[in-house]
């Protein structure tokens, strides 16, 4: 197992975007009045790019439309020490052909929060990256 410079396994591209089609909830950071601004969202993957859905009048939905974001996802466990993490960077668009939104209204994306989510927002990944985590006595083991 070959280790990054900061002590930890980098994930390839294959690895990665099992990762981002095995979990459902992910952080978008966008930018919202010239600051960085983190959301975590409900997501899915249509044709490869990550697909949310938020209400219109958001700030995430004004912000993330035609835009580069970062989308992160992750997994840790306290107990091992152990854990993974993968950031997609790309442009974000807010879908507005009927017949795409009709395709999306069809995939499994189902919103936690309360209030009414209306657009479609797709993400490109332009650029993924991942790194694993191993506990200290495996990590310390390896050459």
């Amino acid at each position: 197992m070959q280790l990054d410079k900061s002590g930890l396994q980098p994930l390839d591209q294959d690895e990665c975007r099992t990762l981002l089609a095995q979990t459902v909830i992910g952080r978008i950071v966008f930018t919202h009045r010239a600051l960085p601004a983190v959301q975590p969202v409900n997501y899915t993957l249509s044709h490869g790019d990550i697909v949310i859905k938020v209400s219109r009048s958001s700030r995430l939905a004004t912000a993330a439309a035609d835009t580069v974001v970062a989308f992160e996802i992750d997994h840790h466990d306290t107990d091992t020490r152990t854990g993974w993490s993968v950031v997609a960077v790309g442009h974000a668009r807010r879908v507005t052909d009927p017949r795409e939104i009709a395709a999306l209204e069809t995939l499994p994306l189902r919103t936690w929060a309360p209030r009414e989510r209306d657009t479609f927002i797709r993400i490109h990944p332009e650029l993924i990256t991942g790194r694993r985590i191993n506990s200290t006595a495996e990590a310390a083991s390896t050459p």
